[in-house]
């Protein structure tokens, strides 16, 4: 039976008839919230690419990593939904209406996002949405940036021995202003990894607030810029000069900051590119 099977797929690839779309492929009208992952389009999860290999229409991020936009078949409707920091951004509302409009008019809609949906992306809202709505709606986790952007740069945000935490904080506001959650007091006390997203802008506000809270000035800190994507860069520091040394290289976002004695860690790093 395998033999019989192999020769079938053999031919098949042999006549390219394993190789033909079916344009009239339909799945059913709804939503699916579907992480893309760092930025590499290889990243994406098996099934994040089978459905957007069936969608009608694709309502994309930002960080969605582009080459699988290029994917889509000449059909496909493609909605720019992105949030530029501190530029232009399409607001949450119309984003939860858009992605109920489509499936009501019988679409099949992709939510294509950067990284997990659920990790600073705002996926929650937009499943809240779709089922006050009462359209059909399913989560696609993504690989999420905050450990596989350091793991890409060679840098584990766990090691036995040295770290048993990791808190991943958004840099989306600064320590002082008045809408933060964080309580970065408590953060500075704590002796695991602190892994900061959109940081960017504030990070000598959050490397101030740390060290005021006692972490110590001579913490290591990776910055990773452009995580999984080729123009990659990797930037260590120390706590003390975090901040000089992002404005030094001309840090820009993406980027991710890692703090904690992991950041120091140099041997993956030098094993990298195989």
């Amino acid at each position: 039976r395998s033999g019989a099977v192999r020769a079938a797929i053999t031919e098949a690839l042999a006549d390219g008839t394993s190789l033909k779309i079916d344009d009239d492929r339909k799945h059913a009208a709804g939503v699916a919230l579907v992480g893309g992952g760092p930025g590499d389009a290889d990243l994406i999860t098996v099934r994040g690419r089978k459905l957007l290999a069936e969608a009608d229409v694709v309502v994309a991020d930002r960080l969605a990593p582009v080459a699988l936009l290029e994917e889509l078949r000449p059909q496909v409707e493609i909605i720019d939904a992105a949030k530029v920091p501190y530029g232009r951004a399409m607001r949450q509302e119309q984003i939860n209406e858009i992605l109920v409009d489509r499936a009501r008019a019988g679409k099949f809609v992709v939510r294509l996002k950067g990284g997990d949906p659920y990790v600073y992306g705002r996926g929650f809202e937009e499943l809240q949405a779709c089922v006050d709505a009462g359209v059909p709606v399913v989560v696609v986790p993504g690989i999420s940036s905050p450990i596989a952007g350091p793991e890409l740069a060679g840098i584990p945000v766990t090691h036995r021995g040295v770290t048993h935490e990791v808190v991943i904080v958004s840099g989306h506001v600064g320590p002082d202003h008045p809408d933060s959650l964080t309580n970065w007091e408590a953060l500075a006390q704590m002796r695991g990894t602190i892994v900061i997203m959109m940081a960017v802008k504030r990070i000598d506000e959050f490397a101030t607030a740390l060290l005021a809270g006692g972490r110590p000035g001579d913490t290591p800190v990776a910055f990773i810029e452009n995580a999984s994507r080729p123009d990659q860069r990797l930037l260590r520091t120390d706590l003390a000069h975090a901040g000089q040394t992002a404005v030094d290289q001309q840090l820009i976002a993406p980027a991710i900051a890692v703090i904690g004695p992991v950041a120091g860690f140099t041997d993956a790093d030098r094993a990298l590119g195989f």
